[in-house]
Parts: C-alpha cells; structure tokens; sequence
C-alpha cells in the first residue's frame, strides 16, 4: 500500500512539473524530477521551395447561356494545352466546376438579360522557368484573369519530420550534457510532447499585390465583386517574384530515465 502511495505521489508530482514546465515560458530547458530529467529543445529545417502554384479564373458573360458556357469552357481548354505544352501533367492540373450567375432586370420573375460562366483553375508548377510564359500568355486575349501565384514545398511532411528529428537530436544531446557532469547517462524515453510551427517563407504573390507577399495571405474573390466583369478583369501580374527559402521549425519536450 506505501508503494502504490508513494507511485501514485510521484506521478502527480511528475505530472505538475512537466505542465509547469509546457505552459511557462521561462521554465528552463533542462531540469529533473527525481530519476527523471525533462528536456526541452528545437529543430529546424530550411529548403527552397520546388512546388509553385499558380491561379487563374475565367469567366464569360453573353445574353445566352450556351454561348457563355462554350467561351468558359474554351478559354479552360486553352489554358489546359497550354499547360501541357509546357510539360504539365494531368494531375498537376486541377479544373473547377463552371458556375451560372444570371443578371435580371429588375425583376427576376423575368428573363435573365445575360449570364455569366465561372470557373477556377489551379496549376502547379515545379519547373519555375515556366511560370513567365504560363502567367503571360494565360492571359492575353481575356482567356482567363490571374489570381494569385504560391510557392511551397511539394512534400511538407518530409520536411517536418527533417524539423522533429533534428529537435529530438538537441534534446538528446542536451540530455547526455547535464547528466555526464555526474556520470550518468540517458536512459530510456518515458514521455515526448511535441510541436510542429507552421512554415515561415511561404510566398504568395496574388492580382492586386505589386510584390511578392509572405506567410499565405489570401484574398477573397466572389461573383459579386465584379472581378469577371469584361471591363474590370483584374490587372496583369507583375514580373515573376524569386521564391525564398522555406523554415520548418519544431519543439519537442522530452523526459528521460537517469541511469
């Protein structure tokens, strides 16, 4: 009954210090519990972006709806073979649905005086020497309106996993630090807490920005802005921004065994 008592008390007590520990930002990185030692520590992981997403939207408004459909849905096949002739495959080229808007007089129990088409389309990218003639020629003769251009990591998974491992390697040798001034050694991992933070250099550049921006800004574009109207499409983009480079950051908090 002492033993279950005094377990019980040790992992209350080990508990407590390991919460102090996460939620207080000026707990310092190593301290020990009894024959526990908790280690806090981070990992980083920086490389150059090698995926580069590029959006488009297209539009069409005519007083028959057919006519409207058939010029959205050709000025999307344009932009297809375009993509194609440029070395994009099909699953690097993703097409929205095409939606219907119809504009009335007045009344809507009426006919509708026209329709407007729209639709998405979204490539990505991975040979960056293409993006100029892919912007450029995208939208020449209003087959579509630039929206916005992303650069990223095609696998951020791998990069994040490249974070944790280099935080679990500092905490490890952390560890080993404190405890060869006593002569003991890092036993065995009895518990991990860890935190993944987002990317940071993540570049977006998008219709109504004149330089590349930072840290995925978004912009919102509906129907109603008139952004598809014929005479305010948006603007052409400015030149092709230079990518930077990506950070993957991680902490991870650990509690090893003292042998």
């Amino acid at each position: 009954m002492k033993r279950l008592f005094f377990s019980l008390g040790f992992l209350l007590l080990f508990s407590l210090c390991f919460l102090s520990l996460t939620a207080g930002a000026q707990s310092p990185d190593v301290k020990f519990i009894a024959d526990t030692l908790v280690v806090q520590a981070e990992g980083t992981y920086e490389a150059d972006p090698d995926l580069a997403t590029l959006s488009f939207d297209i539009s069409a408004q005519e007083k028959e709806l057919k006519l409207a459909y058939d010029k959205a849905t050709q000025s999307m096949r344009k932009i297809v073979d375009l993509a194609e002739r440029n070395g994009l495959k099909k699953d690097e080229i993703a097409l929205g649905v095409l939606t219907v808007q119809p504009f009335y007089e007045g009344d809507r129990k009426k006919r509708a005086r026209s329709y407007q088409v729209s639709g998405h389309l979204v490539l990505k990218v991975k040979d960056f020497s293409r993006l100029g003639t892919l912007m450029d020629e995208s939208i020449q003769d209003g087959i579509a309106d630039f929206r916005s251009l992303t650069y990223s990591l095609a696998d951020e998974e791998a990069a994040k996993q490249k974070a944790v491992a280099e935080a679990m390697k500092r905490a490890i040798g952390r560890a080993g630090a404190a405890l060869e001034q006593k002569g003991q050694k890092v036993g065995s991992l009895r518990f991990a807490n860890l935190d993944v933070k987002q990317l940071v250099g993540v570049s977006r550049m998008d219709a109504y920005s004149v330089a590349g921006l930072s840290s995925m800004q978004a912009v919102e574009v509906t129907a109603d802005s008139g952004m598809f109207s014929k005479n305010q499409r948006a603007a052409a983009p400015p030149p092709v921004p230079q990518p930077e480079k990506i950070t993957v950051s991680a902490t991870v908090q650990c509690a090893f065994q003292i042998q």
